[in-house]
């Protein structure tokens, strides 16, 4: 198979291969998935950098954990449905603890990684659910529905902020986001937001105005520079 891949760290034009490399073959419990779109996370990037000092945790990477397309092999023994062989899907987690992601035509996932793509969803959609997708659904219900109660979610017109918005109204909580950029309200309130607000001057006031008795969760995507303002909503 065509796979991208590195063995050391550094920036991707110095040290990311494109090359051949063997199939890979799924274990008992693992399905093989026909890659159709790779998504690419901060991450996947960090992983690769070696940000922080991190380490090489295998001799050979290929990155990226999230990606979508067709099941085409599942692997033998316990575990194993052969009715999912050709099931459409999305999947999270490939490269985490493993050493080979989605950056290639074929990649193998334990079997429940590999989540059914509804119809009507391209793979390019399925390959961005995984980590902003787990990551915001974690932050909106971690410790409880939130029907009812006021969220404010920070950076709503990124992936985190965006999806965090849909579920936060899904759940059914009063959403009030935030944006950087005046033309990413509109982005905002066609994700769910009941308000939108651009960040600067008196952003607490406005927030107060939206959720009189405060707010009572706060989705957070950058602490260090809204810590101040999330603590007086």
């Amino acid at each position: 198979m065509r796979a991208a891949w590195y063995e050391r760290k550094g920036d991707a034009g110095e040290v990311l291969v494109l090359g051949e490399m063997p199939d890979p073959t799924p274990r008992s419990a693992e399905v093989r998935i026909r890659v159709r779109a790779s998504g690419i996370n901060p991450g996947d990037i960090k992983k690769r950098e070696g940000w922080l000092g991190s380490p090489m945790a295998f001799e050979r990477v290929v990155p990226h954990s999230d990606g979508a397309g067709e099941i085409d092999a599942v692997g033998a023994g316990a575990g194993a449905e052969e009715s999912r062989v050709g099931e459409r899907v999305w999947c999270y987690g490939a490269q985490s603890y493993r050493p080979f992601g989605t950056a290639a035509e074929y990649v193998v996932v334990p079997q429940r990684q590999a989540v059914r793509l509804p119809d009507g969803v391209d793979f390019e959609q399925g390959a961005c659910l995984g980590i902003p997708g787990v990551t915001a659904h974690r932050a909106v219900f971690a410790d409880g529905s939130v029907e009812g109660k006021s969220l404010l979610v920070a950076g709503a017109a990124g992936a985190v902020g965006s999806m965090a918005v849909q579920l936060a109204r899904w759940g059914g909580a009063r959403v009030i986001a935030t944006v950087r950029d005046p033309g990413d309200l509109e982005r905002a309130r066609a994700a769910g937001a009941h308000e939108a607000l651009v960040v600067g001057d008196e952003l607490a006031k406005r927030v107060l105005e939206a959720a009189p008795t405060g707010v009572d969760k706060v989705i957070e995507v950058a602490l260090s520079a809204n810590a101040r303002l999330d603590a007086e909503v």
